[in-house]
């Protein structure tokens, strides 16, 4: 069935009081009455705009329908499995009203008198964190915007503040479930959760793939030619590595374990960009004419022979 946000329908934010929305339907039954209204399909929406004030104007189920969050109009939408109402007020007649109002509210007030209990919605965000802050771990202190139904059906809005953890080692798009801090519950139900989505600032040097940790790492053409040791970053300090002798540039090389933790951690990928030193003094001139002379290589013989 289709999500109907009686909010939009009546013209008033979900913060509007009870005589708010007295006044919108008031002012929208004059506008869509069949019996007066020019407007096309003026009488669906006169239906529509007394349904959305029959829930708006009665507190528990103006609370119900507060406490199922947020929905786009016209989204596909079910009722939680553990949704329960029990109505203390007075009857509403079945099949009068839209599918959606039938799921939540349908067969209200058969001389029944209790509450309505149900669990919260789950929420979602999303939280950053640098290279550094995802390998160690870290924290974060969130604002959370809440909503508030107080004794005579109004929402109020309220603003909660709560440290979460950050967990070493997260991956760029890992969900984080943060328990009890969704949507609150109704009728004594339980909170929802929030689940927050890990979101990896870019980096100067590294790069994050999956847990592997990726680095272009400048060497010098001596270096890559006749194979030395040099040092190198990695997110938990830095580390001696073995260039091959002969390394060409764009030679990847592993430094195992030196990724993001985890069960088992990430690598880190080295991968070699040899720099050539720009000649700007005539001995540097010569000593590259003097390479030229002695190293005979010619890079492009095999595109010569096609």
């Amino acid at each position: 069935m289709e999500y109907k946000d009686y909010y939009q329908i009546m013209g008033v934010g979900r913060e509007a009081s009870a005589d708010d929305i007295k006044r919108a339907y008031r002012r929208l039954a004059r506008k869509y009455h069949p019996d007066v209204s020019k407007e096309k399909d003026a009488e669906a929406r006169f239906k529509e705009v007394g349904e959305a004030y029959e829930v708006l104007r009665d507190p528990e189920k103006r609370a119900a329908y507060d406490a199922l969050g947020t929905r786009k109009p016209g989204e596909e939408f079910r009722p939680p499995p553990d949704w329960q109402f029990d109505y203390s007020g007075a009857e509403t007649d079945a099949g009068v009203h839209s599918d959606f109002f039938e799921q939540l509210f349908g067969g209200l007030g058969r001389g029944r008198r209790g509450s309505f209990r149900s669990r919260g919605f789950d929420t979602a965000g999303q939280v950053e964190v640098t290279l550094e802050e995802a390998f160690a771990g870290t924290e974060r202190r969130l604002s959370l915007q809440r909503v508030a139904v107080d004794e005579r059906g109004r929402a109020q809005p309220t603003t909660q503040q709560i440290t979460v953890r950050i967990p070493a080692g997260v991956v760029d798009g890992q969900r984080i479930r943060v328990p009890s801090q969704g949507e609150p519950g109704v009728g004594g139900g339980p909170p929802g959760d929030l689940f927050l989505e890990v979101r990896l600032l870019p980096h100067r040097w590294f790069r994050a793939e999956g847990r592997d940790i990726g680095l272009d790492l400048p060497v010098t053409p001596w270096e890559a030619a006749l194979g030395e040791t040099v040092r190198v970053p990695t997110l938990g300090g830095r580390v001696d590595l073995k260039v091959p002798k002969g390394s060409q540039t764009d030679r990847q090389l592993r430094l195992r374990g030196r990724g993001l933790p985890g069960n088992p951690p990430g690598d880190q990928l080295v991968v070699l960009k040899i720099m050539t030193p720009p000649p700007e003094t005539p001995a540097d001139e010569a000593v590259y004419r003097e390479m030229a002379g002695k190293l005979r290589m010619n890079p492009r013989q095999a595109m010569e022979g096609s």
